[in-house]
């Protein structure tokens, strides 16, 4: 899935997101608004993790994302 169209739509995803790192707060999310870079730093914060692992966690979150997670 394309980054461009999960930041676009983040408001819808941030409950797909929520699911993956539970740690995370609304105003994390609120923060974040779909960057991904902001999405990476938040998880590195939480979860105590190095870039590269929050990088990595990102990127299969994302490869996992399909259009049944957007509202029709």
């Amino acid at each position: 899935m394309n980054w461009d169209r999960i930041q676009g739509n983040w408001k819808q995803v941030t409950g797909k997101a929520k699911e993956q790192w539970g740690k995370l707060t609304d105003d994390d999310f609120d923060v974040v608004a779909g960057k991904r870079d902001q999405l990476t730093g938040k998880i590195q914060e939480r979860y105590g993790v190095a870039k590269d692992e929050a990088e990595k966690q990102v990127a299969e979150w994302q490869g996992k994302a399909s259009d049944t997670w957007f509202t029709k």
